[in-house]
């Protein structure tokens, strides 16, 4: 285990549109995409939704997820034409669990290489978690990586994962080194969701509390790690795939030129924003 942290003094303060941050250029909230999937009418709607009322751009996060900047905020709140309209983009799904989901998964998964599509099991983590009331209190820093094998995220810091050992099977993660059974892939969803209820019962309570496995003073898994997990591929370069084209998102601000570059998608096809401040866009537009 990581050497414990100083005591804590609050709860995590993690922004999301319920819980907006009053920064110096007006308030910051944190959109959270299951795996970076985001349809391109909500990427557009978003970018007009920003012009209105924020700073005009959507921003990337190391996690995958986006940002507005910028946004009025009264009495710590957003005003409520502004949360509506977040909302009509879709992408507020679950108002109670907003801040807590909290999933990456290897952007290509199911695209173009790796050992597993693992689009299915992180849809289906998302649905089980936000089913769960209890879950709405995992700290809103709490994060479950999905590496569908190919090695591009196994070594980001987690909470709980999978690591994909072949097309049916993935290895269960809790904390940057605890390492768990190897399961059928659809198995994955509920095994995770049980981890996180054992996570908020061995937390604690109050200000103190645990907000990463790593602080936890005893590991959640203690097993061996298997052999297959032992890749690594690296972040994924920009350029084009065999498959698609991952598009870079300078300094990870998605302005209108960004917008422009992806002029041949159509409304409804998903994009996956990645973890490296770029957009992952498919041959056609189309990621399944």
């Amino acid at each position: 285990m990581n050497p414990s942290p100083a005591p804590r003094t609050r709860g995590d303060l993690c922004p999301g549109v319920s819980r907006p941050w009053p920064a110096e250029d007006g308030a910051l909230v944190r959109l959270r995409l299951i795996g970076g999937e985001i349809a391109h009418h909500q990427l557009v709607a978003l970018s007009q939704m920003a012009t209105r009322f924020g700073d005009g751009h959507l921003h990337t996060t190391g996690r995958a997820n986006l940002q507005l900047r910028g946004l009025p905020l009264t009495d710590g709140a957003l005003p409520a034409e502004v949360t509506d309209a977040i909302a009509a983009t879709g992408l507020l799904p679950h108002a109670d669990h907003e801040l807590v989901r909290n999933v990456m998964r290897s952007p290509l998964s199911g695209l173009s290489g790796g050992l597993a599509d693992l689009r299915p099991v992180a849809r289906a983590f998302d649905d089980l978690l936000c089913a769960a009331p209890a879950l709405a209190a995992l700290p809103g820093r709490f994060l479950v990586v999905l590496d569908d094998g190919r090695g591009d995220l196994q070594g980001r810091t987690l909470d709980l994962g999978a690591m994909a050992v072949g097309e049916q099977h993935a290895q269960l993660r809790a904390g940057s080194e605890g390492w768990g059974d190897v399961v059928p892939l659809d198995d994955v969803p509920a095994r995770l969701v049980a981890l996180a209820h054992d996570f908020l019962t061995r937390r604690g309570e109050g200000p103190n509390a645990a907000w990463h496995v790593d602080e936890l003073s005893t590991p959640m898994l203690s097993g061996t790690r298997d052999p297959r997990t032992l890749r690594n591929a690296g972040p994924l370069p920009f350029g084009p795939f065999d498959g698609g084209q991952h598009l870079e998102v300078p300094d990870g601000v998605i302005t209108a030129e960004v917008l422009a570059a992806l002029a041949e998608v159509t409304p409804g096809d998903l994009l996956v924003v990645s973890p490296w401040s770029g957009l992952v866009v498919a041959d056609g537009g189309h990621l399944g």
